[in-house]
C-alpha cells in the first residue's frame, strides 16, 4: 500500500500567481495538503520544473479529459479545477531528468490559457477558498469513523499507513488521492465544494466499492 507522507514534512505555502505553469495528465489528480511524488522526463516539463525552481515553485496539476490522450503532445483539453502544488523535495539526474515531491496548497478553477512561447502550458487561474467551518469540522469528525471502519472493507487499502496526526480533512483529502480510485473519481472528489461534501462523496464512494471489486492497481506517476 502507498505510504502517505505525514504532514508535520510540510513547507510553508507559498503567495500564489493567478498564471501558473499547469502540468496535464491522464492519471494523477492532486488534493491539498496532500504530497505527489513525480518523475519528469519530458524536455518541455524539465523546462517548466527549472522555471518553477527559480521562481515560486508553484505548479499546477490538471487531468487530462478521458478520451483526450491521443491529444498529449497538443494542447489536450483538460478539467477546469485542479489543484496548485509547492515544489517539497527535487532531484535533478545527470541527464536531467527530475525526480520531485509536490504537496498540494489551494484547488483552482482554469478561467483561460496564456501563450508566451513557453513550450509547457500557463494557465489563468481562480482559486477556490476550501476553509473548514464548525460544522463541516464537526460532520468531518463524524466522517473520519465510518471512512475508517470502511477501510478495513476494502481488502487493498486494509493497511494504508496513515500517520496518527492527520486532521480530519487531510485524511479525507490523502484517502481521495491514495486510494485506488479511477482518475474521474478523484477528479469528481477535487470538484466537490468543501472537505465534508467531498467527505461525504468518499463515504458513498467506499460503500460503493465494498460490494464491487477495485480497479486492478499500478497507474504509474512517470511522466
Amino acid at each position: 500500500t502507498s505510504r502517505i507522507p505525514n504532514p508535520e514534512s510540510r513547507v510553508p505555502a507559498p503567495m500564489l500567481s493567478s498564471a501558473i505553469p499547469i502540468f496535464p495528465l491522464p492519471n494523477v489528480v492532486l488534493f491539498p495538503g496532500v504530497f505527489l511524488p513525480l518523475h519528469v522526463f519530458e524536455p518541455r516539463y524539465r523546462d517548466m520544473v527549472r522555471d518553477a525552481l527559480a521562481g515560486d515553485r508553484v505548479i499546477g496539476m490538471a487531468l487530462l479529459k478521458p478520451g483526450r490522450e491521443h491529444e498529449y503532445e497538443d494542447v489536450p483539453p483538460v478539467f477546469a479545477v485542479g489543484c496548485a502544488g509547492v515544489i517539497t523535495h527535487v532531484e535533478q539526474l545527470q541527464d536531467g531528468r527530475y525526480n520531485m515531491v509536490l504537496r498540494g496548497v489551494e484547488r483552482f478553477r482554469i478561467t483561460g490559457e496564456e501563450k508566451d512561447g513557453r513550450p509547457y502550458r500557463i494557465a489563468r487561474v481562480e482559486y477556490l477558498d476550501e476553509r473548514v467551518s464548525k460544522a463541516d469540522h464537526d460532520t468531518l469528525r463524524r466522517l473520519r469513523h465510518r471512512l475508517e471502519e470502511l477501510l478495513g472493507s476494502v481488502s487493498q487499502v486494509s493497511d494504508p499507513q496513515l500517520p496518527a496526526n492527520l486532521s480530519d480533512e487531510e485524511l479525507v483529502n490523502a484517502l481521495a488521492q491514495y486510494l485506488d480510485l479511477e482518475p474521474v473519481e478523484r477528479q469528481a472528489l477535487l470538484e466537490r465544494p468543501s472537505v465534508a461534501t467531498r467527505g461525504h462523496a468518499l463515504v458513498d464512494l467506499l460503500e460503493m466499492k465494498t460490494m464491487t471489486p477495485l480497479a486492478p492497481p499500478g497507474r504509474g506517476l512517470v511522466h
